[in-house]
Order: structure tokens, then sequence, then C-alpha cells
């Protein structure tokens, strides 16, 4: 098996570089986003061998950090052998290239070392596309850091052409034009999707998608729910690819569980763009679970990313692409890691989650709360339902079938040559319901 990720050689020795800006509202603790910049680089395979956390006055537009710094950590480079230095923070292709003339070493920023990552982990054709999409549009204004021979020029059409292009022109040609080509077979699985989701959406079972930051134990909690073996480990972007499976809740004979890929701070542009196809399994969700990883000390600011994400994808806000208003989907918080937690650390939780509508406290590690979790599921798909009466005919099995399966059936009476049935069902279910059979009849209520 071939050791090299990327641009990224698996096993390197590494620096970490973690910028904080003076003067910023820092909601995150510093020592979290050291861990978690180093829970990155672990996640690609690298050895940590050094960390220097940099406290910034003013961004410098050729190096990002100051001179000084640069001193600073020019001696680790040198008594390690480190062959990369990450900067925990975007960098320009400029300020790039110059931080691996004064360091000796290859640079990579944060975007970098995310797209590595899911490079290494997406295991569908599909999400093989999106990570690359996303690459070739992070390295498209990256060209003059890969060439030494810009001066080169192709000649026109015969002897008489003009200068032609030049090689970075050719270069970023061929990135655009793959880059279509991706966008084209995207494309097509979206399309594949939609069908597969039409298809679902005709099914009478409510979709619940699991939501949350990176390593907050979506997956833990996933299989404990479904009983299933999907990897989980304390470990960042564990699962990249989407997976969906069955189960039952209280009250509920059939849910479609989503295991959808964890969020992070500052996510690259790029990568959101990339896989906002695939989270569109959210924004048709009925329900969506919010998983936390609630002893985290950056819980809060981990909540507020998720929710800005969830946001541009019209699922809070209830707005969508178009402008057009959507229902927002209904959200619940489960409170992972509980187990985690000190003694007093437990009690607080709890009793703030005591006066929280909507939110469950469990480990999905140990079991403890997820009855109750999968109580909260059940009355949150159900909260909403409303009594409806609907008169079909005998020969409308199907669509009976469907109320059965989608609502609770309070009462069937065989009236003019069919059946009228009382029926406690979702808005969102009875809207579905007249898509799929507009010639039933909704009778008004005596």
């Amino acid at each position: 098996m071939d050791d090299s990720v990327g641009e990224v050689t698996r096993g390197a020795r590494a620096i970490l570089v973690v910028p904080e800006w003076h003067g910023q509202g820092l909601s995150r603790d510093l020592d979290a986003r050291v861990g978690e910049a180093k829970g990155l680089a672990v996640a690609i395979g690298l050895d940590v061998v050094a960390v220097h956390p940099l406290r910034l006055r003013q961004t410098r537009a050729a190096t990002l950090i100051g001179v000084g710094q640069i001193e600073a950590i020019k001696p680790d480079v040198a008594a390690s052998e480190a062959q990369l230095v990450i900067v925990d923070a975007p960098l320009t292709a400029i300020q790039q290239r110059n931080l691996e003339t004064e360091l000796g070493a290859k640079v990579i920023d944060r975007t970098g070392l995310i797209l590595e990552i899911f490079g290494e982990r997406a295991a569908t054709a599909e999400g093989r596309l999106q990570v690359e999409l996303a690459h070739l549009d992070y390295q498209a204004g990256r060209l003059v850091r890969s060439w030494t021979h810009l001066e080169r020029q192709r000649g026109g059409f015969g002897f008489l052409g003009g200068p032609g292009e030049t090689q970075i022109e050719a270069d970023r040609r061929m990135i655009r034009d793959r880059m279509a080509r991706i966008r084209r077979q995207l494309d097509d699985a979206r399309r594949t999707r939609q069908l597969q989701r039409a298809k679902r959406q005709r099914a009478p079972w409510p979709v619940i998608a699991l939501v949350g930051y990176t390593n907050a134990g979506k997956s833990t909690f996933f299989n404990r729910l479904t009983g299933s073996d999907v990897m989980a480990e304390d470990m960042l972007f564990a699962t990249l690819d989407p997976t969906m499976r069955e189960i039952r809740l209280p009250g509920i004979d059939k849910a479609i569980l989503s295991d959808t890929v964890g969020f992070v701070s500052d996510l690259p542009t790029e990568l959101v763009a990339a896989f906002r196809a695939t989270l569109e399994e959210v924004t048709t969700a009925d329900l969506i679970v919010h998983v936390r990883d609630i002893v985290h000390p950056d819980t809060e600011a981990q909540y507020d990313d998720v929710r800005a994400i969830l946001t541009s994808l019209g699922v809070v806000e209830g707005e969508g692409e178009d402008g057009e208003a959507v229902r927002p989907v209904p959200q619940i918080e489960i409170w992972n890691k509980i187990d985690t937690a000190s003694a007093e650390r437990r009690a607080a939780i709890l009793e703030m989650a005591a006066r929280r509508r909507g939110v469950a406290v469990i480990s999905a590690e140990t079991g403890e709360g997820v009855d109750a979790a999968r109580a909260l599921m059940a009355a949150e798909l159900t909260a909403r339902h409303e009594l409806v009466r609907i008169a079909l005919r005998f020969d409308q099995g199907e669509a009976m079938a469907w109320l059965h399966a989608r609502g609770e059936v309070l009462t069937d009476e065989a009236k003019d040559g069919g059946h009228l049935l009382t029926v406690r069902l979702d808005p969102a279910d009875r809207a579905r319901f007249e898509r799929l059979w507009p010639e039933a009849s909704f009778v008004p209520s005596v």
C-alpha cells in the first residue's frame, strides 16, 4: 500500500503552528484549538513533534506570522528534521511559498490538511469526485507555486502562429475542463439521488438525519441505535460518506436513520460547496438530530459552527437557495459523552438539560440515556400530527397501506363504496399524500 497521501506523506514529522489573533473575541479555548489541530494531523497519520501556539497582533501579507515567530520555529524544524509545517489557518499561495523558503520544509494550511483527510477517507465514487473537485478548486489559484517554467510558451497553429498560451494558462484550462467534467458527473449522481429520495418519500417512513461536529459521537450513536458497525473511532472525520439504516422507535414501526459527515470549524469553502449535494439528505429529513459532545470545552462554539452550516443549507431559517420559504426541519439535541464528565459537571449538565425542551443526555458508548433519546425522537416526529378524515375507494389499497404505515389510523368506516378513515398525520405527510394520491378526498370534520 502506498503511504503517500496527496501532498502529505503518512508518518512524516510535522510542526504545528496555531495562530491566535490578539483582540478577537475568541469563543474557542486555545488548548481545545491546539487539540483539534493535532487531531486533524493525527487523522492523516502525521507525527506531530512540536506545537507553536502564536499570538498575532496583525497579519503579515508576506508570511502571515512575524519574523521573530518564524525564527522561533526554525530551531524545532531543524532539530526534529520535520518534513512538514502545518499552519492552522488559511494561507495565500505567496504566504505558503515564503514560509517554505524561510523554514526549509513543506508548508500546508488548515484547508490543505482537511482536503488531505477527506481525500483519504472518501469511500464512494461520488465522495471521491467531490473531494477531487474541492482539491482542484483549491489548487487552481496556487499553480504559481508549482511551476518554475512559466516562461515557456507553446507555439500557435502552424509556423505563423502567435506565441500561444503559457504553461500555467494551459494548466489552468486543463483544471477548468476537469472541474467541468466532475460537475457533470456529480449532477448525474445528484439526479440519481433525487430519484432515490423520491422513492423514499413515497415510502411511508420518516427520515432522521444525524448531524454534529466531527468526533461528537454521531457514528457511535448511529451504531447504538441500529446495531450496525459503521466506523466509529476517537478520530476527526472517522466517517465521511453518508450511511442509512432502518430503525424502530416507540410507536413508529419503521424509520430511516442517516449518518452524515461531521462538521468542523472553518470548514474550507471548497468542501462546503463540494459536499452540499451530499448534505441535501439533511434538507429533506423529517427530523434533524444534532449530536453534541457536551463535555468538550468548546461545545458552545461547536454548536454555533453546526448551526451556521445548517443555516446555509436552509434548514434553520426556512429559506431555500431560490429564496422561497421552506418548512424548517424540526430539530432536537443529543448531549453525548456524559460518561466522561466529572460528578460536578454531570450534575450541571443534567440540570441544564432539564430546563431545555428537545434535549436528551446520553452516553452512546455505554448506552446510558439512549432509550430516552429514542422516545424523544419518536415524540418529536409525531408532535405536529393532526387529525384528518380521508375518503378512499376500496381499490386504493396502496394509499390505505401508506396511511397505516405513515400515520395512525384511528377509525376505518365502510361508506359510499369505500373507506372513510380518521388518521393522525403529520402536516408534511398530508401534503405528500395529496401529491401522491390527488384523487383521494379529504372530508371536513363534523
